[in-house]
């Protein structure tokens, strides 16, 4: 009988690796310290809780992120299965009912023979195998305990959710249901903006008074979970070229894409809730209200949850980890999750399911198969496992850190067609291995 592998954290990763192992016949003993102790970000004791968006982001293939999607639903993933089982309108992306979601991963990590879950704080890292899944907001004493066994200093950056209103509660006289370019069903809210009503709500958002957050600089805000308010002091016309480009958003009143629109989605499968998207914020509570209270269809929104701020730490992994996210220096301790340096939920996914794969795999004396650059999946581990890579900083999956197809192919969405093409190709290969 092969020995139990622990795995710290039931997010995302967590799950997946736990998953995975089970799977292979590898039994589990998954820590979580939750109901005993609570992130600043979680809200509920479910496993793997979307605390910021709700959505995945895109599911085409022509998109990076909708490559890592379509390999972990060949490789057999837990996350994807659950996420495409409670799915929401969002057009072309995969966005959930994040509730519904987090207790069908719950469900299924619980009812798993091979995986016994074990409730509280873990301090220090567990002797034996074990898969480090902890999250950006790991605990005091276990971050104390990493630092000291990685002997170097783990980075720091910091991340920011976005509110959510109730759909009663939206204005639809001063809103319209539309998806950017007419692509896919009308599965968003838009949110109009005159240039009057614009230079108000940015004026008020570049003046806002901020929540305190100890050891905050603008300089530290990872691009991908820019506050709003951060975005917005770069310059007057920032937000319009980006989350509140009005283009391919023609107003139905008018047949014209108006000055700006905030775009609201679907948070949960009743439609009851959606969330401000893009506007993740780290602003008082009582200024989140004021302020995006000034964009005509919010002006009477009820807001069930504020945006928060919270600290992230991720480990200079390009130093540390190798491509199957195990520490160079101790191998039998493995990392995933955000902790890696991949951004993203299902970046997440995909760490956890390279790690807890490659670990269940060890302990039936096999090897894990080289899963390239040429694979979503492969090249996303090579990125934050490259030596090379002076200035680490967290990444999302692109089409950028794929293995290029060499040879010219006439647009974008063709080549990366054909790239998706070639991977998926190879995936169906690689998981007769796996």
């Amino acid at each position: 009988m092969c020995d139990t592998v622990t795995v710290v954290g039931a997010g995302l990763a967590g799950c997946e690796a736990a998953w995975q192992l089970a799977a292979r016949g590898i039994k589990v003993r998954l820590h979580e310290m939750r109901p005993e102790k609570r992130s600043p970000a979680h809200h509920t004791d479910d496993f793997a809780e979307l605390v910021c968006s709700n959505s995945l982001r895109s599911d085409e293939l022509t998109n990076a992120v909708g490559l890592l999607k379509e390999e972990l639903r060949r490789l057999g993933s837990l996350i994807l299965a659950c996420a495409d089982a409670n799915r929401v309108e969002a057009g072309g992306a995969l966005a959930v009912d994040r509730a519904a979601f987090a207790q069908a991963v719950t469900e299924r990590i619980k009812s798993h023979p091979a995986i016994e879950v074990v409730h509280g704080e873990v301090t220090d890292i567990p002797a034996g195998r074990v898969v480090i899944a902890s999250g950006p907001l790991t605990s005091d004493a276990l971050f104390a305990a990493i630092r000291q066994k990685v002997g170097g200093e783990l980075l720091h950056f910091y991340d920011a959710a976005a509110p959510i209103v109730t759909a009663e509660s939206i204005d639809m006289d001063a809103a319209y249901a539309a998806s950017r370019y007419g692509k896919g069903t009308a599965d968003y809210i838009n949110c109009p903006l005159s240039k009057e009503e614009y230079d108000t709500f940015w004026h008020a958002l570049t003046t806002a008074e901020e929540a305190p957050v100890h050891g905050f600089e603008d300089t530290k805000v990872f691009e991908g979970c820019m506050p709003v308010e951060v975005n917005a002091r770069r310059g007057y016309d920032t937000l319009r070229f980006g989350i509140l480009k009005p283009v391919g958003l023609p107003d139905p009143k008018t047949g014209k894409d108006p000055y700006a629109v905030l775009q609201l989605r679907r948070d949960n499968a009743a439609g009851s809730l959606y969330n401000l998207v893009g506007c993740q914020t780290h602003l008082k509570w009582g200024e989140q209200k004021r302020v995006f209270s000034l964009i005509p269809a919010l002006r009477r929104a009820e807001f069930v949850r504020y945006g928060v701020m919270h600290r992230n730490t991720f480990l200079d992994s390009p130093r540390l980890l190798d491509e199957t996210y195990a520490l160079q220096s101790d191998p039998r301790i493995r990392f995933a999750g955000q902790m890696t340096g991949v951004e993203g939920y299902v970046e997440s996914a995909a760490s956890g399911f390279v790690a807890g794969a490659a670990t269940a795999m060890e302990l039936l004396g096999e090897r894990m198969p080289a899963l390239g650059r040429d694979t979503a999946i492969g090249a996303l581990a090579l990125y934050i496992s490259d030596h090379t890579v002076v200035k680490f900083q967290p990444m999302n999956i692109n089409f950028g850190i794929l293995e290029p197809l060499g040879y010219k192919v006439k647009g974008k969405r063709e080549k990366n067609a054909k790239i998706s093409a070639r991977a998926l190709e190879k995936i169906d290969i690689l998981k007769r291995e796996i």
